[in-house]
């Protein structure tokens, strides 16, 4: 089976049986192989696990070299949400592509994204038909919070992890999601790196792999 969406895949060693899947989502001007990155520390823990790095469906006007999930050339809201749903239905037919080859369940899936991977993962999160194992989101935001919340028919737990001195999405959007997460009933845990700019460091890659791990119930 082929996907949809050009991949970078971490398969378990020594072709293990895969009973969980962690689906990782770049950054804006990343790629798979970019983000594949994490997994390199990741997968000795997490044992029966694959990794698919997809990449972005559009290559990123910024970075010819690099690919997007959603346009960000124009800043005006209303565009910015109707390029990010287009973007969610692409990354919702690659996950079920997923499911259909491991033969997986939602519950078997970690959802993790960096930026406006992120920010797609937080709302897959709460739009789709069932729960995910967990969302995983570093410096991302909630794109459109009345739009989500009239959309929500889910509630998989979240760990977000953003960095203090982040100037490219302002740690202010961590705290905005965590309020909008609690005051809908969604289990959250939140983390604000120290001396951390718009990246994912070794501390957040440890918080995340133990979250990870214990959602997996490895």
């Amino acid at each position: 089976m082929t996907f949809s969406l050009t991949t970078t895949i971490i398969k378990p060693e020594n072709n293990d049986l895969i009973n969980n899947a962690v689906i990782l989502l770049h950054g804006y001007g990343g790629d798979g192989k970019d983000i594949s990155m994490l997994t390199l520390n990741w997968k000795r823990f997490l044992p029966n696990t694959i990794f698919l790095c997809p990449n972005g469906p559009e290559t990123c006007p910024i970075n010819p070299n690099g690919f997007q999930w959603f346009d960000l050339t124009r800043d005006e809201p209303k565009y910015i949400l109707e390029q990010s749903k287009k973007a969610e239905e692409k990354i919702l037919t690659f996950i079920n592509e997923v499911k259909i080859k491991y033969n997986l369940k939602n519950s078997q899936i970690c959802l993790s994204g960096f930026s406006q991977g992120c920010m797609i993962s937080i709302n897959l999160g709460l739009i789709s038909n069932e729960n995910y194992n967990c969302i995983v989101g570093f410096s991302g935001k909630i794109i459109d919070q009345n739009d989500l919340q009239k959309r929500k028919i889910s509630s998989t737990k979240m760990l977000l992890i953003h960095g203090d001195l982040d100037t490219v999405v302002s740690p202010t959007f961590l705290l905005e999601a965590k309020d909008f997460l609690i005051r809908n009933q969604i289990e959250v845990e939140a983390n604000i790196i120290k001396n951390c700019e718009h990246q994912i460091p070794v501390e957040a890659s440890s918080i995340s792999l133990n979250y990870i791990k214990n959602n997996f119930k490895i």
